[in-house]
């Protein structure tokens, strides 16, 4: 009887050991895999340029009527600020701004409740809403937006399955810096007729006309970029299929991208890459200095809208540009081609 219990704690013993061991065993053939997928993927370099609109999940407090004295906004002294996101009004959950002056109607002066999103806290406010004899109807003395539009530079296309990945950063609201939530994503056609050139102090950009013509769908708006799918052939990509540079094996030195500042049409503009950061996760990854005399003369480096360039290397891709430097546009950062494709919903890649 002895001897079995022994055998029997002895084997318990062993599987203690095995199952804590389990974590690690998990994380070793996560890292595996992920390496070997990025190693593995060959993807088109991108460098055109497309129109977003995103539909947010809720309505964005942009501005109050007033603030102070006897006209001052319900909402604004029930607690409510610039960027908060609300969600519902009495309960009912608000997609759309008909869908939020209808709700305040219904109220017909008597007091609701607004539940928003500022951050990472919900919180509920009890309002007033006011009439407003001019328009004959109640106010919560509120601006509100349900979508953001913008222009962005595609990095990389998805052979297989017409997926892509662009930006390299997210798509932020301009009231609060925070990442627009998704409700709905419209990857729109769109035509650049003009360039603001970026000068010290002040960045320039891309101008474009968007045609209002679907051409896809986004899927996912995060810190490391944007990522959605479009219809076959949708894009015309500059090069052929490329694989991938892992951070590690990132040079110092020259290398170049494809933008669409003219012609309709991506064009190769020369770089130099400096102060790589291999432990550094944010998007600001690796400094990325403009070159091209033709690029320097067109829009003074780098300019909004130019976010998504992908970055050549030793023809393999590198990363995407990010950001400009506001008191030096020639020079910006870049991100890792290795920390987008991480960021990539699974169902893309």
């Amino acid at each position: 009887m002895r001897k079995s219990k022994l055998i029997f704690r002895s084997l318990l013993m062993v599987l203690v050991i095995l199952l804590l061991a389990l974590p690690s065993f998990a994380s070793g053939r996560n890292a595996s895999k992920g390496s070997n997928e990025l190693s593995e993927l060959e993807l088109y370099p991108g460098g055109m340029a497309f129109g977003v609109k995103v539909i947010s999940k809720g309505l964005t407090v942009v501005k109050f009527t007033e603030t102070e004295g006897e006209n001052a906004s319900g909402a604004y002294l029930a607690g409510m600020r610039q960027g908060d996101i609300i969600t519902k009004v009495n309960g009912v959950d608000i997609t759309s701004i008909e869908g939020f002056v209808t709700e305040i109607e219904k109220c017909k002066g008597a007091p609701i409740i607004i539940e928003a999103i500022r951050g990472n806290e919900e919180l509920s406010f009890r309002v007033k809403a006011k009439y407003c004899k001019e328009d004959g109807k109640y106010k919560t003395g509120i601006w509100v937006k349900d979508s953001t539009s913008g222009i962005g530079t595609v990095t990389f296309v998805n052979p297989k399955n017409n997926a892509f990945g662009g930006l390299g950063h997210a798509i932020c609201d301009s009231s609060n810096g925070r990442v627009v939530p998704i409700s709905k994503g419209l990857v729109l056609d769109v035509d650049i007729n003009g360039v603001v050139k970026g000068r010290i102090g002040d960045a320039g950009e891309l101008k474009g006309v968007f045609k209002n013509k679907k051409i896809g769908s986004l899927i996912k708006n995060c810190t490391s970029g944007v990522f959605g799918i479009t219809g076959e052939n949708v894009f015309e990509c500059p090069e052929g299929p490329m694989s991938l540079c892992p951070k590690e094996e990132l040079k110092e030195g020259d290398a170049y991208i494809w933008c669409t500042v003219t012609d309709g049409k991506p064009e190769k503009y020369s770089i130099k890459i400096s102060n790589i950061d291999t432990s550094n996760t944010s998007v600001k990854n690796f400094k990325v200095t403009v070159t091209d005399p033709r690029l320097l003369n067109i829009t003074g480096g780098i300019v909004q809208g130019m976010s998504g360039s992908p970055i050549i290397q030793n023809e393999r891709i590198v990363g995407a540009v990010t950001h400009v430097l506001i008191n030096n546009p020639t020079e910006g950062y870049g991100i890792f081609i290795e920390n987008m494709i991480n960021a990539m919903p699974e169902i893309l890649r």
